[in-house]
């Protein structure tokens, strides 16, 4: 095969099957976000783009008035609405709902595996910043309380983890391709927002916040393949409709 044959690359695709082309990619992005986090991570450590992100943060606020954030007076109350959407709380009230239609299935094994998968990824947030010892930004007002370090953003990371394994469950329940791509795209854009109105907040650095979506996006990748994994083997109840 001529690997630089896009039609060649289409026909593998065709016979390898939906199922193992999805695979593949959960593979690539895999290691795709680990590869960004390793990167980013070295940038943050060395300081390069230090001066480069206060003068973003700072282009953001308007100029006699560091305190006010730039564009109409609503938009600030959009971006503490779409923050407050990663926060603990309502991750945490997502996670349980989630959880107790597990139960009503009598998904018992699915429970636990999302429970622990959660808190997993609550302990890996806490011991990363607690590693990183950032500070948070001290650029502009915070518009939005905080006091946990600030790499990598818990908002960026936990969302990435807790919205995409719960489009990845809601796409492994449906059959039509369209849905699946649906579910997986709005928890990524989710994520997006959710991290973009923190740095729009003053407390988070930008790659604080890419961090955290590259850190957030592994995991749940990973997740979702030992999950996969495990369904294969009977270990976890396979989702209804599942194909």
């Amino acid at each position: 095969m001529n690997l630089f044959s896009l039609s060649a690359w289409r026909d593998r695709l065709r016979r390898a099957g939906w199922k193992d082309f999805v695979l593949l990619l959960a593979a690539a992005t895999l290691f795709g976000s680990l590869a960004v986090f390793v990167e980013v991570t070295d940038l943050v450590v060395e300081g390069k783009l230090h001066e480069t992100e206060r003068l973003g943060m700072r282009s953001l606020r308007m100029p006699d008035d560091p305190a006010r954030p730039i564009g109409p007076r609503w938009l600030q109350h959009v971006g503490l609405d779409v923050s407050a959407l990663g926060g603990g709380a309502v991750l945490t009230i997502m996670t349980l709902l989630v959880i107790g239609y597990l139960l009503l299935q009598g998904r018992y094994h699915a429970t636990v595996f999302l429970l622990i998968a959660a808190l997993g990824g609550l302990a890996l947030n806490k011991s990363l910043k607690a590693y990183f010892g950032r500070e948070r930004p001290d650029i502009v007002p915070h518009l939005s309380e905080v006091s946990s370090a600030s790499y990598p953003s818990g908002h960026s990371m936990l969302s990435s983890i807790i919205y995409l394994t719960l489009g990845v469950m809601l796409a492994r329940s449906v059959k039509s391709r369209r849905l699946r791509v649906y579910f997986v795209s709005a928890a990524l854009t989710l994520s997006f927002l959710i991290g973009l109105s923190r740095i729009y907040l003053g407390v988070h650095y930008p790659t604080d916040v890419i961090a955290g979506w590259a850190a957030g996006t592994a995991y749940a990748i990973v997740c979702a393949l030992v999950s996969y994994w495990l369904q294969r083997r009977g270990t976890v109840e396979p989702e209804e409709n599942a194909s």
